[in-house]
């Protein structure tokens, strides 16, 4: 039976970014290590490197998000980037949107032992709860699925003129080319690529951001959309 890897020490960075709540950090880092790996939510092989490749890499992803506003984190998986997103930024309120119960277990876990008051997890796929879960004004997501289909399972969940930020690797250019016309017919009107976490991490993470219109997801969804508010709105008459 294979050693379990140690997780190294907290960095200085992690303390600077994370701040009052370099604790909790740490505390989902343990996690992460130990519970995380035996429900193979994290390879074995990425302890090591969890700090700087998993936290720090998607707490950096803060620098993007604009104040005060709503996020889903699509695929959530094991919290990334939403948790980490979390713990830097009380100001947002962050749905953790996954669909399956074991993360959302380990997920629902993490929150209330971090008291994350401002996160909610939400069990499900992007195109079941369309309708249901209130549009938002950024979806976050990593390592979840190519551009063109992340964009289809994320876009429709914004609000209008939101915005959809992918933490992606080097690929990312190439991504956003391959999936320039299945964005345009998703709604969207601008698109950039951005590199954040200058002095923490190195290489800095790099985001793919997708900005909509008024009509995010385009005309098929804006009627689905329709469709489910109505259903709710009966569901809720009865």
């Amino acid at each position: 039976m294979t050693e379990a890897a140690e997780l190294p020490p907290a960095p200085e960075q992690a303390r600077e970014v994370f701040g009052d709540r370099f604790a909790d950090a740490v505390r989902y880092a343990e996690l992460l290590a130990e519970a995380g790996v035996q429900r193979g939510l994290i390879g074995p092989r990425e302890v090591p490197r969890l700090w700087e490749r998993h936290l720090l890499n998607c707490a950096v992803l803060s620098e993007a998000v604009p104040e005060g506003v709503t996020v889903c984190d699509v695929g959530s998986g094991a919290g990334l980037p939403g948790i980490p997103l979390a713990l830097v930024r009380g100001d947002l309120n962050i749905t953790l949107l996954e669909p399956l119960l074991r993360r959302t277990n380990f997920l629902t876990e993490v929150v209330e032992l971090l008291g994350l008051d401002h996160v909610t997890v939400v069990r499900g796929r992007a195109e079941e709860v369309l309708g249901t879960l209130s549009p938002v004004h950024v979806v976050t997501a990593r390592a979840v699925a190519p551009l063109d289909r992340l964009a289809a399972w994320g876009i429709p969940l914004l609000r209008p003129y939101g915005e959809m930020l992918a933490l992606k690797g080097d690929t990312a250019e190439e991504e956003l080319k391959a999936a320039a016309t299945a964005l345009s017919k998703l709604g969207a009107v601008e698109t950039s690529i951005l590199h954040v976490g200058e002095g923490v991490v190195d290489p800095l993470s790099t985001v793919v951001r997708v900005e909509v219109g008024e009509s995010p997801g385009g005309v098929r969804f804006a009627a689905k959309r329709a469709k489910a508010a109505r259903t709710g709105r009966a569901r809720r008459r009865r």
